[in-house]
């Protein structure tokens, strides 16, 4: 069995943030320049803010799906778009904010998620992935940080 298959639905999630926070612990070292990662470019910055965005924009899925409602549709400029916000240097109370709010979405997805039984989690609500693959899904955001990788 994978380790994956292991986790529950909520360890995947907390666990990809625990990685993404580890990541960032280095990444007041970095240089300034962008890292180009297939056809895009990442910051520091830049992995935090689609890591985060991720989170809640499939955070707002979940939850809509769950009470019946049809979630809005994504309008994510997602990872094309390089602000100049995402190209400041990266400090570390850039870091402390980083770990309060992806630990704290990790935490709001933990719960939710746990609350879930195995059947909600594998015949969710709604149109999409299971509440269970959404779990998994939300593990490739740590592609964002593995992007800028380990600056130490």
């Amino acid at each position: 069995m994978t380790e994956t298959a292991q986790q529950t639905p909520a360890e995947t999630v907390t666990g990809m943030v625990d990685h993404v926070l580890d990541l960032a612990a280095t990444w007041p070292a970095w240089d300034g320049k962008p890292v180009q990662a297939d056809d895009r470019v990442y910051t520091p910055h830049k992995a935090i803010r689609r890591v985060a965005d991720h989170l809640v924009d499939h955070l707002a899925e979940l939850e809509d799906r769950l009470v019946g409602e049809v979630p809005l549709p994504d309008h994510w400029h997602a990872s094309a778009t390089t602000t100049e916000a995402d190209l400041a240097p990266f400090t570390q109370e850039d870091l402390d904010e980083a770990r309060s709010r992806l630990t704290r979405l990790a935490r709001i997805w933990a719960a939710r998620l746990g609350t879930l039984t195995d059947e909600q989690l594998d015949e969710s609500p709604g149109e999409g992935w299971s509440f269970r693959e959404l779990a998994l899904h939300l593990k490739g955001s740590a592609y964002y940080a593995d992007a800028v990788g380990d600056l130490s």
